[in-house]
């Protein structure tokens, strides 16, 4: 007699979505394991942002355009997926911060801003002489409230004074996020600085300590190459990826074009209503949507309606193609980031030319901005040619720019980007706790969750699947 088989159906194609599609495939086709998947995106595509234009000899990406290579679960799934040999390192460079209309080398020996050695943050004139003295005083002070959660801004406003967070630390942290430091959550976006301040007191010291120590000389190799960078992206693009993870799939679980509006528990299956009116039943859900998109699927269940409060920033970037002879003052660098108190729309620019050497046909400049954050949005609402001449204005301030750019490619991110604010880890915590009582089964991924990367994302797919096959008693086979 044939056993009957138990459907599992992923809500959302994008990173965590396909990455959870693709290993709870893998278990079940390694295992025989009696398990019918079903993969729904509203969208016509999979991938999320993860999109690429591929032009005129240019690699172009609309959304994330790498990820940090020590994050080894993206490694292992393009090695799954047979495209680890696409890998390329980014090219390192000077990178820094305009700050009043001024360019200014990031400080040597800062991470994430946050100075290590003495030396270059006493030099560098990012920072007035009564800006320094402030943030010495991280020497002195006191630990943070045990266990507490508070806004990014406020630890660091309290640990190095406002000169070193406006100049520095937020144009680099609020960039990661495209948020408001000062209501993100400390504990859900980076608490590796609570825990350093908790073990050491000072953060000075705390990150100096816990900083990756340097190869001895004789430890080092005879050639090294320094202009290999932290950071990873594919060759032909991370849609490339994207595409590379969905080939792999079976394309008769995949339903494109499909909204989820509606899901119900009866008994204990799951009745999932889709706009064109259909009925799909699930023994188990993953629902790797936007937090707001769950919430008004799950619009029965009222312990999720905290997520309506949950805001999101909308953002775009701006990449403009240049032949190499427009720029007049090409800088050593491969890019810059802006404070707030600079009279600037972009927040960011990448040159990306320098950055990702491969994106980029020989005699040809890529540049890549970015605009939009918490508190300033509007922009992203503006046309196209209104959006490219405020972003071309404001890097002629900077480059000496000489001429329009050959073409230009913007892409814009309508409340695309979840903003973890003070108190999100114990929100959460209260909803996943809920849906184990109310709704066992249903598991959440993405970026809304548990971390905004697509590393991040892809590491929630693969817990997800895990979660699920425990729910099933598959896990221990």
């Amino acid at each position: 007699m044939t056993e009957e088989k138990q459907k599992v159906v992923i809500i959302g194609g994008g990173a965590a979505g396909l990455t959870a599609a693709y290993y709870l495939q893998k278990e079940v086709s390694e295992r025989h394991l009696p398990i019918e998947i079903q993969l729904i995106e509203a969208s016509h595509r999979l991938g999320g942002k993860m999109q690429t234009v591929v032009r005129d000899g240019f690699t172009i990406e609309r959304g994330p355009d790498s990820f940090l290579a020590r994050k080894t679960s993206m490694i292992r799934l393009a090695k799954e997926v047979g495209m680890d040999q696409q890998l390329v390192h980014n090219s390192t460079g000077k990178s820094y911060v305009l700050v009043n209309e001024k360019l200014y080398s990031m400080p040597g020996g800062s991470i994430m801003g946050i100075p290590t050695e003495v030396g270059p943050f006493i030099t560098t004139n990012l920072f007035s002489i009564p800006g320094k003295i402030r943030a010495a005083a991280d020497f002195i002070l006191p630990r943070s409230e045990s266990g507490k959660d508070q806004s990014l801004g406020g630890f660091f406003r309290r640990r190095l004074g406002d000169e070193v967070v406006e100049n520095l630390i937020e144009p680099l942290l609020s960039g990661i996020y495209a948020g408001d430091i000062d209501q993100m959550s400390l504990m859900s976006t980076f608490p590796q600085f609570y825990e350093v301040e908790q073990k050491y007191r000072s953060l000075i010291i705390g990150m100096k300590k816990t900083k990756p120590s340097k190869p001895s000389k004789s430890a080092e190799p005879i050639v090294k190459d320094k202009t290999k960078g932290a950071f990873l992206t594919f060759k032909t693009g991370l849609q490339s990826f994207a595409a590379a993870i969905e080939a792999k799939l079976d394309s008769q679980m995949i339903l494109k074009g499909h909204k989820v509006e509606k899901i119900t528990k009866v008994n204990h299956k799951y009745e999932i209503y889709l706009n064109n009116g259909e009925l799909i039943e699930a023994d188990s859900i993953i629902a790797a949507t936007p937090h707001k998109a769950t919430q008004a699927m799950f619009s029965d269940y009222h312990f999720f309606d905290p997520f309506k409060q949950v805001p999101s920033t909308s953002v775009a970037t701006v990449a403009l193609a240049f032949p190499k002879e427009a720029l007049k003052n090409d800088i050593d660098g491969t890019g810059f980031v802006v404070s707030r108190r600079s009279d600037y729309s972009i927040t960011a620019c990448t040159w990306t030319h320098k950055k990702w050497v491969h994106s980029t046909p020989a005699g040809k400049v890529l540049l890549r901005c970015y605009v939009g954050r918490a508190g300033d949005e509007t922009i992203v609402d503006l046309s196209d040619d209104q959006i490219s001449k405020i972003v071309l204005d404001d890097l002629k301030k900077t480059m000496d720019i000489t001429v329009n750019p050959d073409f230009t490619v913007i892409s814009r991110w309508k409340n695309a980007m979840p903003q973890y604010t003070v108190g999100h880890k114990q929100r959460l915590a209260t909803i996943l706790d809920q849906m184990k009582v109310e709704l066992p089964g249903v598991f959440l991924a993405g970026a809304s969750y548990g971390g905004v990367g697509v590393p991040d994302c892809i590491d929630q797919g693969e817990a997800a699947v895990r979660n699920v096959l425990t729910y099933l008693n598959y896990s221990n086979e």
